[in-house]
């Protein structure tokens, strides 16, 4: 056993080691962690834009060290996957196979280079989400809306389905207070799972991959490594019997959600319901099937788990490789204005940016101020989601103060560097989102006292 404890600790560290090194900001993508963040609206989830950052970016907001906190949630969550594998089997090549099956696959691997770090730490909390009523798992995976559901459609009790619901409302009452929301049709495609290479997209998601942006997938997916996922898929049905049935159930639903993307059959959902956008990127419902793998590779005897534990390596061989490309970096240039907590609208301002190396990261600026935020999604050359109302009217009132402080409008900053200040006082906080965001830390501290006056029984 001593053999599988080293192996454990030998994925976790191949998985998260740019987590370790040293530097100042995480910048990937949709990741945009900085040394001195800033409780804004958008942060609490009233901000322009829908609220996918909630709670996520409020608790950065208010941490004092941003960066050691992304850290440590991180690296002990892929600890948590690994430790969830280890408990699941009866023997070390159960385990070591289990424990690979949780820490290193594409679903998280993928979401890590997309920059969606905390989907892949609700990914990796999932094995121990639906196997115990433990609270705090589910409170840390709730840091993304994906994972707060996801901890709803896993609850083994009432008690535990109602605590997760509960986590779920920084950002429903978010969404619900700014009033319907929808997306394109077009987004729906463009977030619609993909083909790997020799796998189809039925073999891609059959081995937990297959998301959207072929740019954060790792380049032996496109080698046609994503082949030994789909004979991970066969090896694991095998162990189908080992699997809770419920676990089973959840499966199909991540896939069914994945598959109706696929077929187009979420369009409608997508563009037509309150709240439909959630769906648009339906392979995140795979994230549903990583407890169902994760016992059935427990549930093998001691060779086809030795085959299970290959076959989970060669699926994505060169995750640690192409994991990289999550180094910190030494600065993020972030715009030096003197907001004061007022709203700052940047003129032609790109939502991204370019690190030195040409990797894209999305706008610091938001994260440490106030911003009238474009949102405006372009693919191919295609308007996928259209600039939010709010910065179309600023960007139709340029040089009328008053219609901008009309707006909430405070700062204007063009490319040169010219500020214009219109007047307009700072807006604060809302005091329902500070409300939320103080039940939902409560709502954490809750769940430790409750972990610490368990164990403490059990000891």
């Amino acid at each position: 056993m001593r053999g599988a404890k080293a192996y454990a600790a030998l994925l976790v560290l191949a998985v998260t080691w740019p987590f370790l090194l040293p530097g100042g900001a995480f910048a990937l993508r949709d990741m945009m962690v900085l040394p001195d963040m800033a409780l804004t609206r958008a942060a609490l989830g009233f901000g322009d834009l829908p609220a996918r950052n909630v709670p996520q970016d409020a608790l950065l907001g208010i941490l004092p060290f941003p960066v050691l906190a992304v850290r440590a949630i991180v690296i002990a969550s892929a600890g948590c996957a690994a430790w969830a594998g280890w408990r699941a089997a009866p023997h070390a090549w159960g385990k070591a196979a289990a424990m690979t099956v949780a820490v290193w696959n594409p679903f998280v691997v993928e979401r890590l280079l997309q920059g969606q770090w905390s989907l892949a730490v609700a990914g990796w909390l999932m094995p121990l989400i639906a196997g115990a009523p433990a609270w705090g798992w589910r409170w840390l995976a709730s840091l993304t809306p994906t994972g707060a559901l996801a901890a709803v459609a896993a609850s083994r009790t009432w008690g535990t389905a109602v605590f997760s619901a509960v986590l779920c409302l920084p950002w429903v009452v978010g969404g619900a207070l700014a009033g319907p929301g929808t997306s394109s049709a077009a987004s729906a495609e463009v977030f619609a799972p993909r083909a790997e290479a020799g796998a189809g997209t039925l073999g891609s998601l059959a081995g937990l991959g297959g998301i959207w942006n072929a740019a954060a997938v790792p380049a032996s997916r496109e080698a046609g490594f994503a082949l030994f996922g789909v004979a991970l898929f066969a090896l694991l049905a095998l162990g189908w019997r080992g699997v809770e049935r419920r676990l089973l159930l959840l499966a199909g639903a991540g896939f069914a959600l994945a598959l109706l993307s696929w077929a187009g059959a979420l369009t409608w959902a997508v563009t037509t319901l309150p709240g439909g956008g959630l769906l648009r990127d339906a392979h995140k419902g795979l994230i549903l099937a990583i407890p169902a793998f994760v016992q059935a590779a427990a549930a093998l005897p001691t060779r086809r788990a030795a085959a299970a534990l290959a076959l989970a390596l060669l699926q994505v061989p060169d995750a640690p490789v192409a994991l990289a490309a999550l180094r910190p970096v030494a600065e993020i240039e972030v715009p030096a204005v003197d907001d004061r907590g007022r709203d700052v609208f940047f003129v032609d301002r790109p939502a991204l940016i370019l690190r030195g190396d040409g990797a894209p990261a999305v706008d610091p600026a938001p994260k440490v101020m106030n911003v009238v935020e474009p949102g405006e999604l372009v693919v191919d050359g295609v308007v996928v989601d259209r600039a939010s109302a709010r910065w179309r009217e600023a960007a139709d009132s340029l040089g009328d103060a008053g219609a901008l402080r009309a707006l909430g409008v405070g700062l204007v900053v063009y490319p040169d560097g010219r500020v214009v200040d219109t007047g307009a006082p700072a807006r604060g906080l809302p005091a329902a989102g500070v409300a939320l965001l103080a039940l939902w830390i409560g709502a954490g501290l809750v769940a430790a006292v409750r972990a610490g006056t368990t164990w403490r029984r059990g000891s």
